[in-house]
């Protein structure tokens, strides 16, 4: 299991900083594209996606209007932006790849519990969604 996204596996972070197109925009992380996803306004992704950090995005995007449908929408969009930066970006596609088997695991103590688990609960979405990810990448390498 990796439970862990830091040091060698930093890769599988949202926060992870590789550029991608994620629908016409360029990004800095996943969590830019993601923050920036949710805003009803145009004005408010425009800043997301120009913040200097993913952590300056997060903070961004925890202060604006969300789009409509944005909540019941959002796993199938993290698996979108997921999808993108690893398709997009060969070197960080193959680390996915060579984590074969392992079970990909979100562990926090920000008491994320929806992405990750935190304290030994949680739903790991976000881990998940990386499972699923690496096993398209495999499926594209056949």
């Amino acid at each position: 299991m990796i439970d862990q996204f830091r040091g060698k596996y930093r890769f599988l972070s949202n926060y992870y900083c590789i550029c991608f197109c994620y629908k016409g925009n360029t990004y800095r992380s996943a969590e830019h594209a993601y923050q920036a996803e949710k805003c009803k306004f145009l004005n408010d992704a425009g800043k997301i996606r120009l913040a200097a950090s993913p952590v300056d995005a997060n903070r961004l995007g925890q202060k604006v209007a969300l789009k409509d449908g944005f909540m019941d929408n959002r796993i199938s969009i993290m698996q979108d932006i997921v999808q993108c930066k690893f398709v997009q970006n060969s070197s960080i596609a193959k680390l996915l790849i060579e984590t074969g088997n392992e079970t990909l695991v979100e562990r926090n103590w920000w008491n994320d519990t929806f992405w990750g688990i935190c304290n030994g609960v949680g739903r790991n979405h976000l881990g998940i969604i990386l499972m699923k990810v690496r096993n398209n990448l495999i499926s594209l390498t056949k």
